[in-house]
C-alpha cells in the first residue's frame, strides 16, 4: 500500500458508511404503520377535493352567483374550528363502536360513516332550486371531515415512534394531496361524463378507501388516565370532563420550556408564510400568464412538495427531529433567495421551474419536520386536543402574523422583499438552537 491508499481508502469506507446510513434511514417508508398512512392521508385529503372544484363547477353550472359561491367557502368553517370539539373524541367513547373496535377507530369509522352519508346527501341537492340545502350539507361534510381529521392526527401520533414521526407525516402528506387532487380534478373529468348526483356517488364510494385502512390496522394503546376519586356519577362526569377540557392544557404547561415551545411555533415558518401570501402577485406581475403559473407553481409543485416531504423523513429518521428540524429550517429560510435570483430574471419559464423546485422541495421538508415535531409534544392521554390546539397555533401564524405581507411588498423592490423574508426565518432558527441548548434531548418533552 502506497503513502496516499491509506487515507484514501479510509475516505472511500468512510463514504460507504455514511451512505449505508441514509439508506438504513430511508427504510423507514418501509414500515407497515407509516404505509398505512398512504391511505388514511387519501382519507382525510378526499373531502377538501369534494368541497373545491367539483363543488365550486356543480354551483357555477347551477347559475349561482359569483358572490354566492365565494359565500360557500364559509362551508369550510369546521376545518379552522375543530379543536372545540377534539376533546370529545379524545376521552367520550361511543356505545357500540369504541367497544368493538377500540377508541380512535370506533371514533373514525363513525367519522367516515357520517361523511359517506353526507357527500351521498350533497349529491342529492339541487343548488339550482335551493342552494341553502346544498350548503347544510356541505357544511355536514366539512363537520365530518374535521373530525376524521382529529381522530386520524391522533392515531398517526400514537401508533409511530420518534424516529418515523417525519415519515409518517411525509406519507400522510402524499396521500392527502392524492385524494385532494383525485376528488378535484377526477370529479370534474367525471361530470362531463355523467350528471352530478353520480359524481358524489363515486366520490363518496372512495371514503371505504379510509374505512378498510382503519379495519386492517390495530388500535393504538389506551392511555392511563387520571384516577378520581369520585363517588357520584355527576361528580365523575365532573371529573371527566375536566380532565378532558382543562387536562390537555395543564399537561402542556408542566413541560419545561412550554412557553418557548409556543413562540417557536408561531415563528419557525413565519418568513415562509410571508412569502407564500405574495409569491402568486410576485409571478404576475414580472410578467408570467395565470395558465403558466398554474402548470409550473401547482401541477409541477405538488409533486415537489411531496419529493421534499419525503426527503424531510429521511432526514429527521437520520439525525433526529430537533437537528432535522433545524436542518429543514435552514433550507427552508434560504430557498427564498432564489426569488431575488427570478426577480432579475424575469418571466423565465426555465428558472420559474427551478424557483418552484427548490421552494416547494425545501417546504416539504420543512413541513414534514414541523408536523413531526408537534406530533412529539403530544401526551398521549390528550393527542387530539393538544394536536388541535398545536395545529391551529400553527395556522394563526400563517394567516394572522402573514397579513401584513402586502404592505411590507408595496414599501420596498421586489429582491428586497424577498431578502427580509429570508430574515423572517432567522428569529425561530435561533430560538431554536437556544431551545436544543437549554433544553437538550432527554431533559424535556419538546426534543421530541
Amino acid at each position: 500500500m502506497t503513502a496516499g491508499e491509506g487515507p484514501a481508502r479510509t475516505a472511500v469506507i468512510g463514504g460507504n458508511v455514511r451512505l449505508a446510513g441514509w439508506l438504513a434511514a430511508a427504510r423507514v417508508y418501509r414500515d407497515r404503520r407509516v404505509l398505512s398512512l398512504l391511505f388514511l392521508g387519501f382519507a382525510s385529503g378526499l373531502p377538501f377535493g369534494v368541497l373545491a372544484e367539483p363543488l365550486s363547477a356543480w354551483l357555477a353550472g347551477a347559475g349561482v352567483s359569483k358572490t354566492g359561491i365565494g359565500l360557500f367557502a364559509l362551508v369550510s368553517l369546521p376545518y379552522a374550528l375543530k379543536f372545540l370539539w377534539a376533546p370529545v373524541i379524545d376521552r367520550l367513547p361511543l356505545p357500540v363502536l369504541s367497544r368493538a373496535f377500540g377508541r380512535r377507530r370506533g371514533w373514525a369509522l363513525a367519522a367516515q360513516a357520517v361523511l359517506l352519508a353526507t357527500i351521498l346527501g350533497l349529491g342529492g341537492t339541487n343548488p339550482a332550486v335551493d342552494p341553502l340545502w346544498t350548503a347544510a350539507f356541505g357544511l355536514a361534510v366539512a363537520f365530518a371531515s374535521a373530525s376524521q381529521d382529529i381522530v386520524i392526527d391522533a392515531y398517526r401520533v400514537e401508533i409511530l415512534e420518534d424516529r418515523t414521526l417525519a415519515a409518517g407525516a411525509a406519507t400522510q402528506v402524499f396521500g392527502w394531496r392524492v385524494g385532494q387532487v383525485g376528488a378535484g380534478a377526477g370529479g370534474l373529468v367525471l361530470a362531463d361524463m355523467a350528471p352530478w348526483p353520480v359524481v358524489f356517488t363515486v366520490m363518496a364510494a372512495l371514503v371505504f378507501v379510509g374505512v378498510v385502512a382503519v379495519l386492517v390496522n390495530p388500535e393504538p394503546a389506551a392511555p392511563e388516565r387520571p384516577h378520581t376519586d369520585a363517588t357520584d356519577r355527576m361528580a365523575e362526569i365532573r371529573a371527566t370532563i375536566a380532565d378532558a377540557v382543562v387536562g390537555p392544557f395543564v399537561d402542556f404547561a408542566q413541560r419545561r420550556g412550554w412557553l418557548a415551545i409556543l413562540l417557536f411555533i408561531l415563528l419557525y415558518k413565519f418568513g415562509d408564510a410571508v412569502l407564500a401570501v405574495m409569491k402568486v402577485p410576485f409571478f404576475l406581475e414580472i410578467g408570467f400568464t395565470k395558465t403558466e403559473i398554474a402548470e409550473v407553481a401547482k401541477l409541477f409543485g405538488v409533486a415537489a412538495i411531496v419529493v421534499g416531504g419525503l426527503l424531510g423523513g429521511i432526514v429527521l429518521a437520520r439525525i433526529g427531529i430537533l437537528r432535522g428540524l433545524l436542518v429543514c429550517g435552514v433550507l427552508m429560510a434560504a430557498s427564498n433567495l432564489v426569488f431575488v435570483l427570478q426577480a432579475q430574471a424575469g418571466a423565465d419559464l426555465g428558472m420559474l421551474t427551478v424557483t418552484i423546485a427548490v421552494e416547494n422541495i425545501t417546504t416539504g421538508m420543512g413541513t414534514a419536520a414541523f408536523v413531526a415535531y408537534l406530533s412529539s409534544l403530544c401526551h398521549v392521554a390528550y393527542t387530539a386536543t393538544q394536536y388541535a390546539l398545536l395545529s391551529s397555533l400553527m395556522a394563526a401564524s400563517r394567516t394572522v402574523m402573514s397579513s401584513g405581507a402586502g404592505w411590507l411588498a408595496e414599501q420596498m423592490p421586489w429582491s428586497a422583499f424577498f431578502v427580509v423574508t429570508t430574515l423572517a426565518a432567522v428569529p425561530g432558527l435561533i430560538l431554536l438552537v437556544w431551545m436544543m441548548r437549554r433544553f437538550p434531548p432527554g431533559e424535556s418533552s419538546a426534543d421530541g
